[in-house]
């Protein structure tokens, strides 16, 4: 029994950011699931709820590195509260929110809030687990947002169809109070900030972190561009089921929660992965695994061709499940590169710059969509994580061969 409760303990923490990356997907997948009614409602277009999403992308951009560095050197128990509290207040006000700038507005702000979880998440698994489990707990901590993906449509689906699309926005407020609470006392469970300082300054990595070293960008080309299906099949999925295969909102929510459980399942694979064979260790694996993620990601651009729905959504479960193996080993690559003691700054600067290719290509996605050409957008969703692979290898080799 001792012992059980030792894991427990062991492991609590990270599960707790699991929670809270669980409920900042379902703030955020709240808005993608029930688009095709708002947009409805509210008279907006597909390319200005790509606008729309653009403004979370873009704050949520600024807040991923910015929320990094915060944690990086005041720790997580205030930063986490403080962070919580922003956007919870946010996602609630979406309720009384009229018109696209309305959206705009606090979409923004959701998303700087937002900018905390994973680097919150990453830091985390850092600081409470020994250096054997730490992928698995970066897959735990993450692992949230893929299950907070699967369960919107199942959670909030019916609650829209009771209380209306503006009620959903309201439940996504009072998850986020109570997650609020149990943090009140989870976060007595992390080390105090100058003990962390301390301990990670004695294991700190290779080099600092700095714009102008291609491994950095390297990181940056496996992650956000490589990682861009995620946000695509987030985003613009119900869209796609209700434009072109005729579905109602009801019958979406019966099937969104298929693809991100690619996602989920994913980040536990890659995640026991790279803590069982370190297969970003040497120059030539790392090539081999991220050039075999980045070759079968062409298969989402085809996914427009199945006919039966259920095909559909197993692409789009496998395109997920890929994706989250750029996620998970790109911060493998970035932690041997940089070492841990910028743990949140690596994972905000990852989520940042995601969030900074969604902001971009999700108007492009809106306007492919508005003039019905969506082979076209699936496409396009497909070879981007290709590109992100080439200017991996590129970066890379300047990295390790440096002129």
């Amino acid at each position: 029994m001792e012992l059980i409760l030792t894991r427990i303990q062991l492991w609590f923490p990270a599960f707790s950011m699991m929670l809270v990356s669980l409920i900042s997907y379902i703030d955020r997948n709240t808005l993608a699931l029930l688009a095709p009614t708002i947009l409805r409602e509210t008279h907006l277009t597909n390319e200005q709820y790509g606008f729309i999403v653009s403004g979370f992308s873009v704050a949520y951009m600024i807040g991923n590195p910015l929320w990094g560095s915060l944690l990086d050197r005041f720790g997580l128990r205030i930063g986490m509260f403080v962070a919580v509290a922003c956007w919870t207040l946010s996602s609630a006000a979406h309720a009384f929110v009229m018109g696209f700038w309305g959206f705009v507005a606090l979409r923004a702000l959701l998303g700087f809030g937002e900018g905390a979880t994973f680097p919150g998440g990453m830091r985390t698994a850092r600081e409470t687990l020994p250096a054997h489990l730490r992928s698995r707990g970066i897959a735990l901590a993450y692992s949230g947002g893929s299950l907070g993906a699967v369960l919107t449509p199942l959670i909030v689906t019916p609650i829209a169809a009771h209380w209306g699309w503006r009620g959903a926005f309201l439940f996504t407020g009072l998850i986020g109070v109570a997650w609020l609470v149990l943090w009140s006392f989870t976060s007595r469970l992390v080390p105090h900030r100058e003990k962390v300082a301390g301990a990670l300054a004695a294991t700190s990595g290779l080099r600092a972190i700095r714009a102008s070293d291609p491994g950095v960008w390297a990181f940056v080309c496996l992650y956000a561009l490589g990682a861009l299906p995620l946000g695509f099949v987030i985003y613009a999925a119900a869209l796609y089921l209700g434009a072109v295969r005729g579905l109602n909102q009801g019958e979406i929510g019966g099937l969104l929660w298929i693809p991100p459980m690619g996602w989920e399942v994913g980040y536990f694979f890659w995640g026991w992965i790279s803590d069982r064979f370190r297969p970003v260790a040497s120059p030539r694996s790392r090539r081999l695994v991220f050039g075999l993620i980045a070759g079968l990601s062409l298969l989402l651009s085809v996914a427009p061709m199945y006919g039966p729905v259920t095909a559909l959504m197993l692409a789009m479960f496998f395109a997920m499940f890929l994706a989250s193996g750029f996620v998970i080993l790109s911060i493998s690559y970035a932690t041997a590169v940089f070492g841990t003691a910028s743990s949140g700054l690596i994972a905000g600067i990852g989520a940042g710059s995601w969030s900074a290719v969604v902001a971009v290509f999700m108007p492009v996605a809106g306007r492919l969509f508005d003039g019905k050409r969506y082979d076209e957008a699936f496409l396009l969703a497909a070879v981007i994580p290709v590109v992100g692979y080439a200017g991996f290898l590129l970066l890379d080799r300047s990295h390790r061969n440096p002129a």
